[in-house]
This record gives C-alpha cells, structure tokens and sequence, in this order.
C-alpha cells in the first residue's frame, strides 16, 4: 500500500482522515484496550461520507429528517468517536476521547445509544446494526409516504464489517431490505479479508457479492482509500431503485506495523509502532493533538447541514402536520387512548366472552391502531396464529409505503432487529409476533432493545403447554423466566381480555420500556367481570378474588393459570379454607409498587401456591419472599420440558389443575 502516493494525491483529505486513525490509535493506546484497525482502515470512506454526503447538522443532533449513520462493526467504536468529535457535537469533547473505555464516559467500548448525540443505536454484537439498518429504512419509507418528502426525506448509511456479514442475522436483514427495495439503504463493506482469528477463508468462502446481488442489491466494488472512487459510488448509490452495498476493498490497521494481519483488528499499543504509523501518515502532532486547520475543515463539514435543517424547519413550521410528528417523535400518545381502552374493558366486563388472549389481543388493536396511526405491526409467518393484524392495516410493500402491516418471513432474529430500528428512528411505535418459543430466536435484539431503553413490542403467543399438539418444541417453559430476568423489560402474562387490554395500554404509553406479551392459544373465560376504570395491570398483581372467612391462603397465578387458581379458590372455600386470588400479569411493576401495596396484596401468614405452567425459577421471591416462608410456600407448574398432546390432557398429566393447587393447599395448613 504506497501511503506516500495517497498523501499526495489527496493531501486535504487525507489530512482530514489522518485525524481519525491518529485519535484511534492514541485512544486505544491511552486505554490498553480497544479495536484500532477498523477505523484505520475505513477513515477514507467514512470521511467522503461525511464530507460530501451525509445530510446532518453537529448543532442539531436530533434533526427527524437527517440521515441516519450506523456504525453495525460497532467495535470500531473509535472511527464514530472521533467523527462526532471532529465533527462539533457538542458532548464529544476531547476529553471524552481521552477517557476512551473509562467509567462514566461516553466513549464506550461499543457504541451505546443515548450515551452520546450521534449515535443512532448501540452496536457491538456484530449483525446487530446491519438489522437494525434495515428498520431504518422501512421507518423512513412509512414516515415519507405519510408527511411526504418535503418533511421525510433521508437515507441511511452503515459500515459493516466481514463479522457482522458472517452473523446469521444479516442474511435475514439483507433479504428483507432487497425483498422491499429500500433503496434509501447503503451499506458500506469493509472488506479487508481479515477477523479475529486470522484471514476470512479460515471460517468462511462466501462471495458476499454475489450474495447481496442475489438478495436483490446493487453491488459497486471499489479501492476503500480512493476517496474520488468512494464518493462516486456514493453518488450512484442514492441514485439506485435498490438498496446498495458498497464493497470498499481496504487494509485493516493502514500504516502500522500491524496492517493487514489479525492483529491489526485488537489494540495497537506498541509505542514505537504507533509513532511509526503516524510518521507515516505525515502526522507530527502530539497524542490528541488536532491541528488547527484540520479541526476547522472538520467543523466545516459539521456545520454543512445547518442550510438544509434550516430550510426544513421553514417548512415544517407552515406544516399542518407539525404537531403530529412533533408528538410522534416524542412518543407522546393521544389522550383518548385510554379513553378507548377504558371502553373497551367496560365492553368486555359485561359481554365476558371466552376467547384465547391473542385473540384478546387482536380486539384491543383493532380499538387502539385506528388512533394511533404511528403503529407499524407485523408477524414472522404467523399473522393467523399471532393476531397481529388489525382490519384498518394494509400490507407495508413496494407500491405501499403506507401500509402499516409488515410480512416479516420466518426471520425472528431480523425482526426483532428491524423494530429495533423503527423505535430507534422515532415516529413509529413497532410491535411484532411469533411464538413465545422463538423469543430464542429474538432474543438478541430483545435484550438490546432492554439496554437501549426502547419501547419495541413483542407479541409472543403460544406461551405455554396450552398451545398442544404441537409438542415441546413449540411449548416455551423457560422463556418467561429468561424474559424477566432481563432488566429494563416488562413480561406482560394477562389472564383475559380485560387484563390484555390493560397490558396494550401500558406498552404503548411507556417511552423507555420494551414489553413482551406472553398470549395463550387456548381460550380462557373473562374474569375481571366487575368494570374497574384504573389500569390494575399497572400495579403488576392485585387481588382478584378475596377470602371470604378468615384468611388461610393467597394462590398467585399469571394468565391461562389464574382460572386454575380460581376454581382451586372455589374447592378450598367450599371447605371452610378462607383463599385469596393474586392475579400477577405483571412482576415487574409489581416490584415497583411501595411496599406498604405489596404488603396489603401479600400479607404475611397464609401459605402460598404460586401456579404458572413454566418453570418455578424466580417465583420463588414471592412465595418465600415479601413476609411468605419456606414451610409455607408451594409451587404447581412445569419442571421439564412439555409433550405433544391435547392441551386439557397436558394439563392434567403435568398436575396443573385446581386440585393440585387445592391438595398443595391444604398439605401445607
């Protein structure tokens, strides 16, 4: 690689990307921790991007039309660091670079959404971004089809690397931006034959070009140092009707002694190396040292899009519409949505029908999606079983960006992803089903969406052994407890439609919470007949039926087992056993309630059974915890894995019945 050549031909450009591989590599060595090689080798194709081609203002971070750039080989933290700080944004200050990897700072190991401006996701598990990309995308295709382009008009950009390619994932994401022709989508490769390990033909021999031309991409093939070469694919990329992968052919950790070697990809700490590269690049400043007139061309670039903001608050301020998307974007929802959820439980309450909780859920969105146009749904390969689809939605497709219903195909993990990226986006509220199971496959994007505070919905029915004949395979007994031991998330398990209702209301009015909502295939009877206008749901567990006579026992329940639980209420009663009904649809609010309500619901002295056809792992805080006992704390659930059989005969093998709990009861008084 002739750097000499390079400096000359392009000195005011390579200057302004030198700036970058230098803060990385003083960075990476002022933490001994860190990925250098990356930014090294994609400073010239991230600078043209920014210079020439990304639509943002560094003043106004915010801005809903910018363009949107995600950093999916998140490990390369340091290449997004230093463009925001070179940039002008005004909370990456040097200091921040300085304290690269350290406590409290925002230059984390990865980059993590809301820890800085400009950062548009957390990236780090590799596939993560590329999937996310792709919600972008498809968010920035509804927003532009309803406000249109002179409101909503913008691209998104991604560097990934030959890991985030290697990741399942980002074949499903691929063949869902392809399948849809989002062509507002660009990817930038970096394609530098080069992983952990070692070269890439240890672990993999796929033609990746091939393989996004296959999945219905343009494909430009270009030299990832030219910068004249990357900003004209840049050029012919927004012009394309498809998405667009750019392979820019580099070289990992340019100019160091480590260029083109696994070992350029971790941290380059050597002293005597580092002074090496940055002699090579022609960079005789001093560690964190930016020349002036490198820092002013740089701040330059950040202050490009201020016109162009400008020129699109004018017209959003003569916008009917700028109360809308000012309301979406802050994930305000309209007041009459409680109002319509209070109607409906009333409906409920009095009609009582008998029907599984996702069909339960079906009702309710066919009340709440009309009012809230922002809702984008979808289901993978499973709309009929999952529900998901009210009768106001049509299709998300090619020639209907204003569908709000997407086919997502059996790709639960790009799913999960891709909602990501419309919540990330703002202005949308996406939720999206599958089986309760397959939050295995999910599961990745569903912690993300944990630790980036994101409100996503995730529509898991089937969620117990109630789902039947399909066998164990299909029977989640553990995913409850995995789901709740995610911190940041709420397990949503309602006992009717009532319950349902409540559940909706909570996950589309928090701004920070991601909700997972656990819906039986088999019907259960409504039993919250009395109409109560205040959302119990919010309290995480109340009492639905008390003892009458003296108090002898409190049985917990969660959804399809809270009828259990009260026809085990009914035998104990009929023998003079005074039982209370906890309906607990959901532990995580229950916990923040003060302890003087969890108190009054579960006061100390009865014994306590807890039913719920999963594991009893975590149920255990509630019977034994919270005043309950050892000696006075029981448990009727799964302790294996289920089997294919009706669900009535499941049940009963598996001894979740009402006199199991009622037997478990009285072995304790």
């Amino acid at each position: 690689m002739d750097i000499a050549a390079l400096r000359q031909a392009h000195p005011d450009h390579w200057m302004k990307a030198a700036a970058i591989r230098a803060l990385t590599l003083d960075a990476v060595a002022a933490a001994n921790s860190g990925h250098s090689g990356m930014p090294m080798g994609m400073a010239d194709a991230a600078t043209v991007l920014f210079e020439k081609h990304l639509k943002f203002d560094a003043a106004n971070p915010d801005w809903p039309d910018r363009d949107r750039f995600i950093l999916s080989a998140g490990h390369g933290s340091m290449l997004l660091y230093s463009l925001l700080h070179l940039t002008g944004y005004a909370d990456m200050t040097i200091e921040q670079i300085r304290n690269f990897r350290q406590w409290g700072a925002k230059t984390a190991g990865h980059p993590e959404y809301g820890h800085a401006k400009g950062i548009e996701t957390t990236t780090g598990p590799l596939g993560q971004g590329i999937s996310n990309a792709v919600g972008f995308a498809m968010a920035e295709e509804s927003l532009r089809a309803r406000f249109g382009a002179k409101l909503m008009d913008h691209h998104t950009y991604v560097i990934a690397g030959d890991g985030c390619l290697m990741e399942g994932v980002s074949q499903e994401a691929i063949g869902l931006a392809g399948r849809h022709k989002l062509s507002r989508l660009i990817v930038l490769w970096d394609n530098n034959n080069i992983t952990i390990d070692g070269t890439v033909d240890l672990a993999d021999r796929t033609d990746q070009v091939a393989r996004f031309r296959a999945s219905g991409w343009e494909v430009i093939e270009i030299d990832g140092h030219d910068p004249e070469a990357i900003d004209d694919a840049l050029t012919v990329a927004k012009q394309s009707d498809a998405p667009t992968m750019i392979a820019c052919k580099t070289h990992i950790a340019l100019g160091h002694a480590a260029q083109d070697t696994s070992k350029g990809h971790g941290a380059l700490t050597d002293a005597a190396q580092l002074q090496a590269a940055k002699d090579a690049y022609g960079w005789p400043y001093g560690p964190f040292e930016i020349p002036a007139e490198v820092k002013t061309a740089w701040e330059a670039i950040g202050r490009r899009g201020a016109a162009a903001h400008a020129e699109w608050q004018t017209r959003l301020a003569a916008s009917p519409k700028k109360a809308e998307i000012a309301r979406i974007f802050a994930r305000e929802i309209p007041t009459k949505l409680s109002a319509r959820i209070r109607a409906l439980k009333k409906q409920i309450s009095e009609e009582a029908p008998k029907v599984a909780t996702r069909k339960s859920s079906e009702m309710v969105l066919e009340v709440v999606n009309p009012i809230l146009p922002e809702t984008i749904g979808g289901s993978a390969d499973l709309s009929g079983s999952n529900n998901t689809r009210s009768g106001d939605m049509t299709v998300f497709d090619v020639d209907n960006r204003k569908g709000r219903y997407i086919h997502w195909g059996i790709r639960e993990h790009g799913m999960a992803a891709a909602m990501n990226g419309m919540a990330l986006h703002g202005g949308i509220r996406p939720y999206g089903g599958t089986f309760m199971c397959f939050t295995d496959y999910a599961r990745p994007a569903m912690r993300l969406a944990a630790l980036m505070k994101i409100p996503t919905v995730f529509v898991m029915t089937h969620d117990s052994i109630g789902l039947g004949e399909d066998g164990p395979t299909h029977q989640p007994v553990e995913h409850l407890a995995i789901s709740r031991a995610t911190p940041n998330t709420w397990v949503f398990r309602p006992c009717d439609t009532v319950e349902t209702a409540e559940a909706w209301e909570l996950a589309f009015s928090t701004k920070e919470t991601p909700s997972v909502l656990s819906l039986t295939r088999q019907n259960l009877p409504t039993l919250r007949r009395e109409h109560k206008t205040k959302n119990l749901t919010a309290q995480g567990a109340y009492v639905l039926a008390d003892a009458e006579g003296k108090r002898q026992a409190i049985l917990m329940a969660t959804g399809s087992e809270v009828e259990i639980a009260m026809a085990a209420r009914d035998l104990l009663q009929a023998e003079g056993i005074g039982t209370r009904v906890v309906s607990m649809p959901c532990w995580e609010l229950f916990e923040e309630q003060d302890d003087s309500y969890r108190r009054r619901v579960l006061p100390a002295g009865p014994v306590r059974v807890a039913v719920e056809a999963g594991i009893r792992f975590g149920w255990d805080r509630w019977l034994y915890g919270e005043r309950g006992r050892r000696e006075k704390g029981d448990f009727v659930g799964m302790h294996d894995f289920g089997a294919s059989a009706p669900a009535e005969v499941l049940y009963e093998k598996f001894g979740i019945t009402a006199q199991a709990v009622a037997a478990k009861v009285k072995a304790m008084l």
